[in-house]
């Protein structure tokens, strides 16, 4: 059966950054104490200031601009990345040495972030019009979360309302399981995470 969960901002996890350069409001985490190793974490960072990401090794990572005049960043010896567009994205490894400088002023940015070993993570920020549906497959966690406007997600008898800025998680069991059904306006951040053994880029590499 697809089991639907409701994350509001009252239940998120806020933390300064040790260099004081911003904050991080933690959505969801796997597994949910803080204390222990993630196997993926989903968050949201305002940016205040320029300065380095912090190192997490063995981690993949991917930002996606929500707010703000965007960032530029320095991963490792490639070019310079500009984020300036809403839900412009980048990739990157947890164990780059990545440099952020603020183009005008603070952001607020979208993170995910996997062990590579563990979980795959597709990440993508859209307009919500109409429908979208969220087809069932063995043991894929989906998280819808509502940037603006207002959604109702429903599959089979289950139904949940959103508001601006709550996160909906999303587990299918097996692919037997009833679809989800998206219905709204407004803008939405989706994110999909596959366990690594069953992903297609499971071995590759």
């Amino acid at each position: 059966m697809t089991r639907l969960t409701l994350l509001r901002p009252t239940g998120y996890r806020r933390v300064r950054w040790k260099n004081d350069g911003g904050w991080t409001t933690e959505i969801a985490r796997e597994p949910a104490d803080p204390a222990a190793d993630f196997r993926w974490r989903i968050s949201i960072a305002d940016i205040e200031s320029d300065g380095p990401f912090s190192s997490f090794p063995g981690v993949s990572r991917e930002l996606l601009l929500l707010a703000g005049n965007g960032i530029e960043l320095d991963v490792d010896d490639a070019p310079p990345l500009r984020l300036t567009e809403r839900f412009q994205r980048a990739r990157f490894e947890g164990e780059s040495r990545v440099d952020c400088r603020l183009l005008a002023g603070p952001t607020r940015d979208f993170n995910v972030m996997t062990k590579r070993d563990a979980v795959r993570a597709e990440a993508m920020g859209r307009p919500l019009v109409g429908s979208m549906v969220l087809f069932p497959e063995v043991d894929v966690v989906w998280l819808a979360h509502l940037v603006s406007g207002a959604a109702r997600t429903r599959s089979g008898d289950t139904v949940a309302e959103l508001a601006v800025g709550d996160t909906l998680r999303i587990d299918f069991a097996s692919r037997e399981d009833g679809r989800a059904v998206i219905e709204g306006g407004g803008e939405i951040v989706l994110v999909k995470l596959t366990p690594a053994a069953l992903s297609p880029l499971a071995g590759s590499g």
